[in-house]
């Protein structure tokens, strides 16, 4: 039977719970444009293109489909989840509930510090969107940090900014989203398309890839970067209006809506050039813009540079207030320091938002080694499937167990979510798999071994020291017994 206290503890409509201290001011829409920018199409697609080119060769189009297809499964096991537990934190606190203390701890532990990395990297890229846009494209590592924390540090102060602010930040990042991807891929597509449809599947396995099942496996793997971020609906539930029926709506409407734009304009960028002209793109830091302004005029390339770095600014301000819904849950529930608990007058997290900024902004200095940030890439990505395979497979415990029934939700399955849950775990685990996998012809030529095994070292290296903790915790040493 699944316990009623603990599903107390879980609704933030309830009074014995701590829930009502954040604000909900959040919509439906609010929501929704939260997780859209925070999957965002244009950081998703235009942060892969290039590797997924070089690597593959192309013919990575199925590859992207069928990621998007896998991932709308798992959405579906985080929306069902959302619409009976619609509470700050989201998947860490779910794991909490439904799998205990300890594995609320790893899945936390896991889930911050992937979480943070994927922010390392949006600051990181989104640093190099800017520094193009104000012409200072030169200075090498260094600059190139620098351009990151000053990123970081627009998309902070917009979370400590008035509400209102973050909310018109975040609507200009869809407008952007809608005209910088969308727009330019319809103009491409419909006016500039050079290729027929089967380009779209040629050339796989003329890359770095040794092989054909090789690079399609990369090409997987590389893809499961365009689809993450859309849990974040479910770590502000507590800020958005009716969080039962509104953040698994959320939740699916951003994915699958990113997911159609990321998917049409991967076809239109595709079609639009030839072959060689993306693979020489692809080595480059910034392969679209090159792109773009030689379709439609070099009088573009400013205005589409502003359009993308807004869409990245949305995108970094809307990863900051994710992450930081993650850390004040772990602090309220006594995992990670009170004072990161604590909300502001307006029912804010201040001290979570500006603990998630300084740990992602010690990150930006493994930017002064590029193999440094691909391994920060490699773990963001897998840390957060690993953290998607507990949390479908946490929920697929407790639901043939009895801890969880699903029924209690507004989104009732029945049986199709025993099905969906079964799928989205296997796909998951998969996926981490897949993504952490040692693969030279991915990494710099000469890379150091470490490099090619960055997700499981780094991950393993996080989950080592958690242990370690749980362990000290557990048996305390005497002079801690004493004091007891």
């Amino acid at each position: 039977m699944p316990n009623k206290h603990s599903q107390e503890i879980l609704d933030p409509t309830s009074d014995t719970n701590t829930a009502d201290k954040l604000d909900r001011s959040l919509s439906i829409w609010n929501n929704f444009t939260f997780g859209f920018a925070v999957v965002s199409p244009v950081v998703g697609l235009y942060a892969i293109i290039g590797v997924q080119t070089v690597v593959t060769g192309g013919g990575w189009f199925a590859a992207l489909v069928i990621c998007l297809m896998m991932q709308i499964l798992v959405a579906t096991v985080y929306a069902e989840l959302s619409s009976q537990f619609p509470i700050a934190g989201g998947a860490y606190k779910w794991a909490r509930q439904l799998g205990g203390e300890t594995a609320g701890l790893y899945a936390g532990v896991i889930y911050v510090s992937s979480a943070i990395a994927m922010l390392t990297t949006t600051a990181y890229t989104g640093g190099i969107w800017l520094a193009t846009l104000f012409g200072s494209v030169s200075g090498g590592g260094v600059m190139m940090v620098v351009w990151g924390a000053v990123f970081l540090m627009v998309c902070t102060l917009l979370n400590l900014a008035h509400v209102s602010i973050f909310k018109l930040v975040i609507n200009l990042g869809v407008y952007a989203e809608v005209i910088g991807s969308l727009g330019v891929a319809v103009v491409l597509f419909f006016f500039f398309r050079e290729h027929s449809f089967s380009e779209l599947f040629q050339h796989l396995g003329t890359g770095t890839a040794p092989s054909q099942s090789a690079a399609f496996l990369a090409a997987l793997a590389i893809a499961g970067w365009a689809f993450i971020g859309f849990d974040a609906c479910s770590t502000t539930a507590e800020e958005t209006r009716h969080p039962r029926r509104m953040v698994p709506r959320a939740i699916f409407f951003s994915l699958c809506t990113v997911g159609a734009v990321v998917i049409f304009n991967s076809a239109a960028l595709t079609l639009a050039f030839d072959h060689d002209t993306l693979v020489r793109a692809g080595a480059t830091s910034d392969p679209i813009t090159p792109l773009i302004a030689d379709r439609l005029g070099p009088w573009f390339e400013k205005p589409f540079l502003a359009i993308v770095t807004i869409a990245f600014l949305a995108c970094g301000a809307s990863v900051v207030k994710y992450v930081s819904r993650i850390v004040y849950s772990m602090a309220r529930e006594g995992n990670m320091p009170v004072m990161l608990s604590h909300v502001t007058a307006d029912k804010r997290p201040r001290n979570a938002v500006i603990c998630t900024a300084v740990l992602a902004g010690l990150g930006l200095v493994f930017g002064l080694n590029d193999g440094a940030v691909a391994t920060v890439i490699a773990f963001g990505t897998g840390g957060l499937y690993a953290m998607f395979a507990m949390t479908t497979g946490v929920g697929l415990y407790a639901r043939l167990t009895g801890r969880w029934d699903p029924s209690l939700g507004d989104l009732k399955l029945g049986v199709w979510g025993l099905v969906i849950n079964g799928i989205a775990f296997l796909w998951s685990v998969f996926e981490f798999i897949n993504i952490a996998w040692p693969r030279e012809y991915i990494v710099p030529l000469n890379a150091p071994w470490w490099q090619l095994w960055a997700v499981p070292l780094v991950l393993g290296s996080i989950l080592g020291a958690t242990t370690l903790y749980i362990l000290i915790n557990r048996h305390p040493s005497p002079a801690g017994r004493e004091k007891r």
